[in-house]
């Protein structure tokens, strides 16, 4: 069965490949090689080239373990810290829908 891929919208792909830039900045005012820090995260060259682009097939674990490595990892927690929509979901106490017999 052939694999299928979701898709990624253009302001998606936007984002990452600034959130990768993001993290070469970073790397590169710790005056960190590209082979320490693909050491360290234990990831090869190539995948950490890749996170630095931005590439969506990378896996989440692996931009976890590159913000581990830059010392960013608190970071992440900022990350859908506030759900302002969900919290005026709630609060609006919406009724539930009726489930069948």
């Amino acid at each position: 069965m052939p694999r299928t891929t979701p898709t990624n919208y253009p302001m998606d792909l936007k984002r990452l490949t600034e959130f990768g830039e993001r993290l070469r900045l970073a790397r590169l005012r710790r005056k960190f090689t590209v082979e320490m820090v693909a050491k360290r995260a234990g990831i090869s060259r190539p995948t950490l080239y890749r996170v630095e682009q931005g590439d969506a097939s990378v896996a989440m674990g692996t931009y976890l373990r590159v913000l581990s490595v830059l010392g960013m990892l608190k970071d992440l927690d900022l990350l859908a810290k506030e759900d302002v929509l969900g919290r005026r979901l709630q609060d609006l106490e919406l009724p539930k829908r009726r489930e069948g017999p």
